[in-house]
């Protein structure tokens, strides 16, 4: 692609993709609209995805300490969210002004952006496959899921997710225009839109065709073996797996579908400054709204663990409650107390392992 891209590429880039073509379009309003937009959404992405995942990284460690395969993947796809919430900060500055962090951190940010993105799909996958075997396969998994084999896979999905980031760190540059600095993807001349066009597909089929149809044969063999099991934990397991379908499709469908129509408008339909505008602004809000889905992975994976919550209680309570109600440690030691007894990691095993 050539340089002399239009002004959108003063939009942050934070997929692999150039948002920009070589066209007359000015794109004022789409760079209006990203700066009052993305910077306050993109802060509030980061405040609740950090607490949230590193909420679910210390209760792991603290208390469950990493004692079956689904705690490795949990622990993982926190990993994976940090890693993706990290560079937002800087996105959302980049939204409002011009690159100011240099081409190493263009290089390195959008790499980590890109590998935050594959990881925590990819771990997404993970748990679903680690759910069908423990509910439709029960017997086999007494001996696949186990902590040994949670590390090994683990290892090789980082591996993958690295080499699927590549692209963000090879082709993302800084760049002088109108006296500011972008930092965009910026290909070959000779081979722009093939490279872009090939990379934008292998984000949608990745992100979005592939976990589709694992997920869609997974959960609805687990379903056909839940629904024979009438009992109330089975059918809290069921309402749970609904949504993890839901909220993953919701929150990420509508920018894989805009992202497709923005690369291939050209051959799509006829275009204009205007459809150019509007598939601009569409490609912000839904990736903005695609990170959200970070913040609630802690929720639809860890929170709505009936023991998981209860571990967390227990962390306020003695590390929290304690300090900010210095005259009545009592109380709270005695409350502490109480939790405690209720539950053990033995009983928490199950509970965790299979969503409830």
């Amino acid at each position: 692609m050539e340089n002399h891209t239009m002004d959108l590429d003063e939009v942050p880039l934070t997929t692999e993709f150039d948002y920009g073509d070589s066209t007359p379009c000015l794109g004022t309003d789409e760079k209006h609209f990203a700066t009052k937009f993305l910077p306050p959404l993109y802060s509030l992405v980061v405040i609740f995805g950090l607490t949230g995942n590193m909420l679910v990284i210390l209760i792991l460690v603290k208390y469950k300490r990493m004692k079956s395969m689904t705690d490795i993947y949990l622990l993982n796809l926190a990993i994976s969210d940090l890693l993706f919430v990290f560079s937002l900060p800087f996105w959302a500055y980049y939204a409002a002004h011009d690159w100011i962090f240099g081409e190493a951190l263009c290089r390195i940010l959008s790499g980590i952006y890109l590998l935050g993105f594959y990881s925590g799909i990819f771990f997404i996958i993970l748990l679903t496959l680690d759910r069908y075997l423990a509910i439709v396969h029960a017997v086999f998994a007494l001996k696949a899921r186990t902590v040994t084999y949670g590390i090994l896979t683990s290892a090789v999905t980082w591996a993958v997710a690295i080499f699927a980031s590549v692209p963000g760190v090879v082709f993302h540059k800084t760049q002088k225009e109108n006296s500011r600095y972008t930092c965009s993807a910026h290909y070959p001349n000779d081979a722009a839109i093939n490279w872009k066009q090939s990379l934008l597909l292998k984000m949608n089929i990745l992100g979005l065709v592939v976990p589709m149809f694992i997920m869609i044969f997974s959960y609805s063999q687990i379903l056909k073996t839940l629904l024979r099991c009438k009992n109330e934990k089975k059918q809290r397991a069921v309402r749970l797996i609904f949504m993890i379908m839901i909220f993953y499709f919701i929150f990420w469908t509508p920018f894989h579908i805009c992202s497709f129509l923005h690369t291939f408008q050209n051959s799509l339909f006829d275009t204009n400054c205007d459809i150019k505008g509007r598939l601009e602004k569409a490609i912000q809000v839904t990736e903005t709204v695609s990170m959200i889905h970070c913040c609630i992975n802690p929720v639809i994976y860890a929170f709505v663990g009936e023991k998981f919550r209860k571990y967390l209680c227990v962390f306020f309570r003695k590390h929290v409650a304690v300090h900010l109600c210095k005259k009545c440690p009592n109380l709270y030691r005695e409350k502490l107390e109480r939790a405690s007894s209720t539950f053990t990691p033995s009983t928490a095993e199950h509970d965790i392992s299979t969503g409830l």
